[in-house]
């Protein structure tokens, strides 16, 4: 394993912060996965999980079973870490400017087609040398915008230690629910494997959310790609001059927040490695037996998000994994005044991935999340 560190921009006099990263594997040999948890930072089984992992990787690489490369970032935000108030972690926005860490990454399909560097007038009729050539002009593209600030150069660094990877995984986890995993539909069929590994229960597909989160502008690049190049030199092209999915990635989201312990860690990274001797990247029998997929994929503009209709305590009827049917009263809002109290329910087929961890809502607050076949959500499908 090597450690390799990563500095970032100095936010002020007299401080300064890195991003580490561990290394397994020759690069250029073999397929590349790279994993990162806690992007962000208040968001910690994949931290643990990744600490399973390493001792597995070094243990395979010890063997000889590395037949690829894996990067894993166990900590992808010691900015968010750092930003502590009265023993609550807030690790989602960056105080300094209030940005989401997990949006705003480069539009790097745009970047690779600027006035002078225009990676499509280097594709050939090969496609994997044509992957090769893409992944080149990333970096290239990623010298040619350097960061100004701390967050943009973590967003900078991060970029750079995935963007040539055939599989990006970005461990999350929700308030309380079950594995979920959000990816792009180009992504499913090689990702199912990994879903089924980690008994997700919800697998939830959208091309692009509009956020430009990390996982999807890293698989987006490539459909983005092929259809920016099909414009501007007709489809006819793309066929000659074709332009692989280069990338699978996802945000797994493990579970929630309290979800944080060795038993389930050991449990996952199984699953994770598993799934990197099916991708060939570890030696082993590739078709060693899967549990059944928990859950037919579905769009991610399918689910219903049940927001609070007033204030009061929470009492939910309703748990992350459980099924639920439209008119089923996922949870009760009691106003602690009056007495009276007021349901909030359910209105779509599908699975109740993730809730709130808080027991008392202000009106609108979001408290559930419901899968759904039935698109019923345009425009933007994530939060700021």
């Amino acid at each position: 394993m090597d450690t390799q560190h990563h500095p970032l921009i100095s936010p002020a006099c007299g401080t300064s912060r890195s991003l580490s990263s561990w290394h397994f594997g020759v690069p250029g040999r073999g397929p590349k996965v790279y994993l990162q948890a806690s992007l962000h930072a208040d968001e910690l089984p994949g931290m643990l999980v990744l600490q399973h992992l390493r001792q597995r990787l070094q243990a395979a690489e010890v063997a000889g079973q590395l037949q690829g490369e894996v990067v894993l970032v166990p900590l992808a935000n010691p900015i968010g870490l750092d930003q502590t108030w009265m023993q609550l972690q807030m690790g989602r926005f960056e105080m300094a400017s209030g940005q989401n860490f997990n949006r705003h990454y480069p539009a790097l399909a745009t970047w690779v087609r600027e006035s002078g560097h225009d990676v499509a007038d280097q594709l050939g009729p090969d496609a994997q040398r044509n992957a090769h050539i893409i992944r080149q002009a990333m970096h290239a593209a990623l010298q040619r915008h350097p960061p100004t600030t701390e967050l943009d150069s973590l967003r900078h660094t991060l970029m750079g230690l995935a963007c040539d990877a055939d599989v990006v995984l970005d461990l999350h986890c929700d308030f309380e629910a079950v594995v979920h995993l959000y990816m792009e539909p180009e992504c499913e069929a090689g990702l199912l494997p990994l879903a089924r590994g980690l008994g997700a229960q919800a697998v939830l597909l959208a091309r692009g959310t509009g956020g430009h989160c990390f996982d999807e502008v890293l698989s987006g690049v490539w459909w983005q790609l092929r259809e920016s190049v099909a414009l501007s030199h007709g489809a006819d092209f793309v066929v000659t001059h074709p332009i692989p999915q280069g990338c699978l990635s996802s945000t797994v989201e493990l579970r929630g927040q309290t979800d944080v312990n060795d038993a389930l860690a050991a449990q996952d990274s199984q699953a994770i490695q598993t799934f990197l001797t099916h991708l060939g990247v570890l030696s082993g029998d590739a078709n060693t037996s899967l549990p059944a997929l928990q859950c037919q994929a579905s769009p991610l503009a399918g689910s219903q998000y049940l927001l609070a209709p007033c204030s009061g305590v929470i009492s939910y009827q309703k748990a992350p994994g459980d099924r639920v049917l439209p008119g089923d009263v996922v949870a009760r809002v009691v106003n602690p005044l009056t007495g009276q109290s007021q349901d909030v329910c359910s209105d779509t087929d599908g699975v109740l991935y993730a809730r709130h961890n808080l027991r008392w809502t202000t009106t609108g607050m979001e408290l559930a999340k419901i899968s759904g076949q039935n698109v019923r959500r345009l425009g933007p499908l994530l939060g700021p």
